[in-house]
């Protein structure tokens, strides 16, 4: 049996602490009321893991295939506590079996199934916390997993697609600034002394004179170079941890060019499918608003979902303070007012996001596409400019010496 420590008052109201063995914390509390003991705190000694203490988070596609198989599990008619034995046995992933037996410790000592998981932050987001808190409660708990499953793999889709679609722009951008550096760095200065006499008589081109310049800058002071780019990059993610940073980064998101739209538009259906989600579970409007506020991941949108909190706690309507922020398109605010009108905002929400993010990937694909071309081009120009730049001065000389 586990052992707990225990702080307790007698009948003359003093403190008395111990420890003791026993099933369950409930086990201890009735022990100790046999002793005409007051429990004020009762723990166990054994240092229960946390999804932090053994290596981040898990993966999401794993992560729904769990919510699956637990609300899969639960509508067959297995019992809850065996329900995450079997899971926690099958799953190959160690640090999920860690938190899956704490989880199911803290179940069988009298804790909640939302607040179990709570206490790992790292593999249980807030919104599967809140809507395994509200399905417990409410005697849907099969159907919230399964809600919350369909939510999490089709939020790993969309994070797996724009990943996707990014790589090949980014390997081309890096491919891109390798070879100029190599052809700035090594292969220049070997033009060097070719081209001193024509840079003393003042003859050689500007594009050479610079190109030759910015070599001999990289190859003398290149190391003092990047330690100034490592200190801004240091300066700037340190920047980014305050709360100030962070806004600035949100908002630079939502106004870049270009992307800022789709940066925009995910935000806004990661709110909406959220918010359409828990509400379809029964969770209030109020509380559904806080915890999809903060799954949008833009603090912007952020504030303007709590100023709408607070008008829907005036009695007002929700589409109206979206509408004023400038951040929510015209047509999903038109929609969510006519959802609030025929009583169906789960829905409409639902289906807003669905909307928003066919909507979202297609543009995403259609900016790739152009973005590939553009960074073939730009690569092309960045090294024709530097060949051009050392051919101007040898066509010179031909010419002189004819």
């Amino acid at each position: 049996m586990p052992d707990f420590s225990y702080v307790a008052r007698n009948l003359q109201g003093e403190k008395v602490s111990g420890s003791i063995s026993a099933a369950s914390e409930k086990e201890v509390v009735s022990m100790l009321s046999a002793q005409a003991l007051f429990p004020v705190t009762v723990a166990s000694t054994e240092k229960r893991q946390s999804g932090f203490s053994f290596g981040g988070r898990v993966n999401g596609q794993l992560m729904a295939n769990f919510y699956f198989q637990l609300s899969s599990l639960l509508k067959s008619g297995v019992p809850l506590l065996k329900s995450i034995t079997i899971l926690r046995d099958q799953t190959a992933n160690g640090a999920l079996k860690t938190v899956l037996k704490d989880v199911h410790g803290r179940i069988e000592d009298g804790e909640g199934i939302g607040d179990a998981m709570a206490r790992h932050p790292k593999v249980f987001n807030e919104i599967s916390v809140n809507m395994a808190r509200a399905g417990s409660e409410g005697g849907f708990l099969e159907d919230a997993l399964d809600r919350v499953s369909k939510f999490t793999e089709q939020q790993n889709d969309l994070k797996a697609r724009t990943t996707g679609a990014l790589i090949y722009p980014a390997i081309l951008a890096f491919a891109g600034t390798s070879i100029v550096t190599v052809l700035i760095v090594f292969f220049v200065p070997k033009f060097g002394e070719m081209f001193e006499q024509l840079r003393q008589r003042g003859e050689l081109p500007w594009a050479t004179d610079f190109l030759l310049g910015l070599s001999e800058t990289i190859q003398s002071y290149g190391v003092f170079i990047l330690l100034g780019f490592a200190a801004i990059a240091s300066a700037i993610y340190y920047q980014l941890q305050t709360e100030r940073g962070m806004r600035l980064a949100d908002l630079a998101k939502l106004r870049m060019p270009m992307f800022g739209v789709i940066f925009q538009a995910l935000a806004v259906a990661r709110f909406c499918r959220v918010l359409g989600t828990l509400l379809k579970n029964g969770v209030p409007i109020l509380k559904s608003l806080d915890i999809s506020r903060a799954a949008a991941g833009n603090r912007i949108l952020s504030d303007a979902v709590q100023q709408a909190s607070e008008n829907i706690t005036a009695g007002e309507s929700l589409a109206k303070p979206l509408a004023k922020s400038g951040y929510f398109p015209k047509t999903v605010v038109e929609m969510i007012s006519v959802a609030e009108e025929s009583n169906s905002l789960d829905s409409v929400l639902v289906d807003v996001a669905d909307g928003l993010e066919n909507r979202t990937s297609r543009k995403l694909d259609l900016l790739v596409r152009m973005l590939e071309p553009a960074m073939l081009l730009v690569m092309a120009g960045m090294v024709l400019t530097v060949v051009i730049a050392l051919l101007l001065p040898v066509i010179k000389m031909s010419q002189t010496m004819r």
